[in-house]
């Protein structure tokens, strides 16, 4: 681990002491068996936020602590650990830096403040079909008098049931796939137009289908650059997927941490099946892994609190560690569990859903791993 500072420390000490007593996967467990549709519950939402994790990268001057990325990412690893449920991610984060790095002043006057009190729930509606594809944007946004009129939809938006705003891509000029031509509106949820479609997920989060028939909207919704949008658009996907990592990195933890505590409890054939060669390997194996990629989630986020030129390249590299090692891990929780491992009663499973839905949410693997080699010029 980095080394944190002293109030770094406090709040990982603080994460860690909540999620465990006040939101662990039994909590997740009883909000899965409720139905609710929002895929988290009101009362852990509102403690996120009187805790304050909500303002950790917006400035003091627009009511947060302005504490960074890496502090979030200690945060976001000690909900992941326990699966904790809340539109934390998408919008104290993703939607929140969307505003920070393209939200005019007044834009930021105006949301920042309600993003840290929890009033707004902000969420990024970027992709368009069953895979993430930044550039492939068919959503069209055309000029109408002092504003705009978006038609098309968006598919698997983060917190989409929940979120009272939007960060839409729509492309206003070139076509579908064009690098060049990308917007970003911001678009309130209950506009005239827009739709939203729950879906039902294997890792039961609250995700949805949006659709935005003849949706208007005026020029003072556009955010950054219009027309000229692509580039912001890879910077804001950057931190939600440096973001994601951290998160992925506690769900790939906690999977190894629940391993490791039953291989040194089930005994079997006169001794605790840790002392068996085989299975030590596999353990020594995953430790390794989490060790490399905490290095790599950490650089990540340290890049993007120092600026630093090279936020792409880690970013893409952090997100495909986090995404192997959260495949293995889970797998590894499943097998060496053996049959309890497959039954709804015990946790596994959840860790292994929740594993998938991280590993394509804003790309997978095989995405970065193409990114990182087109970024140094592979």
């Amino acid at each position: 681990m980095a080394a944190l500072n002293e109030e770094q420390s406090m709040i990982k000490d603080q994460a860690q002491a909540w999620v465990t007593e006040q939101a662990p996967v039994l909590k997740f467990r009883e909000m899965r068996n409720s139905g609710v549709e929002s895929g988290f519950t009101p009362q852990t939402w509102q403690a996120m936020v009187d805790m304050g994790w909500t303002g950790i990268i917006i400035p003091e001057q627009y009511g947060g602590s302005g504490l960074g990325y890496l502090t979030f990412g200690v945060v976001l690893e000690e909900t992941g650990k326990q699966l904790t449920a809340s539109p934390l991610l998408a919008s104290a984060l993703v939607g929140a830096s969307a505003l920070l790095l393209g939200g005019s002043e007044a834009q930021k006057q105006a949301w920042l403040p309600k993003i840290v009190d929890g009033s707004a729930i902000f969420s990024l509606a970027v992709d368009e079909g069953p895979r993430h594809a930044p550039q492939h944007i068919a959503l069209q946004a055309e000029a109408s008098g002092q504003g705009f009129v978006l038609n098309g939809a968006k598919t698997f938006v983060l917190e989409g049931v929940s979120a009272t705003h939007l960060v839409v891509a729509a492309r206003t000029q070139g076509q579908v796939n064009d690098a060049d031509g990308i917007s970003l509106f911001l678009v309130a949820a209950d506009t005239p137009g827009v739709s939203c479609s729950r879906l039902q997920t294997a890792d039961s989060r609250g995700y949805a289908n949006i659709d935005f028939a003849n949706v208007e909207l005026g020029d003072d919704m556009v955010v950054g650059e219009l027309h000229g949008a692509s580039g912001l658009l890879d910077e804001i996907l950057d931190r939600a997927r440096a973001g994601l990592a951290a998160e992925m990195l506690g769900t790939a933890s906690q999977s190894f941490a629940m391993t490791l505590d039953y291989l040194k409890t089930r005994v079997q054939f006169g001794q605790v099946i840790g002392a068996f060669q085989a299975l030590g390997h596999r353990a020594a194996g995953l430790f390794a892994e989490m060790e490399l990629t905490r290095s790599c989630v950490e650089a990540a986020l340290q890049a993007i609190d120092s600026e630093a030129e090279k936020v792409g390249q880690l970013c893409a590299l952090s997100k495909c560690k986090a995404g192997a090692f959260v495949f293995h891990a889970s797998n590894e929780l499943i097998q060496i569990h053996g049959g309890i491992g497959m039954t709804d009663e015990f946790d596994a499973g959840f860790y292994l859903k929740r594993a998938r839905a991280q590993d394509t949410t804003y790309g997978n693997q095989a995405f970065h791993r193409d990114r990182y080699a087109r970024l140094l010029d592979f």
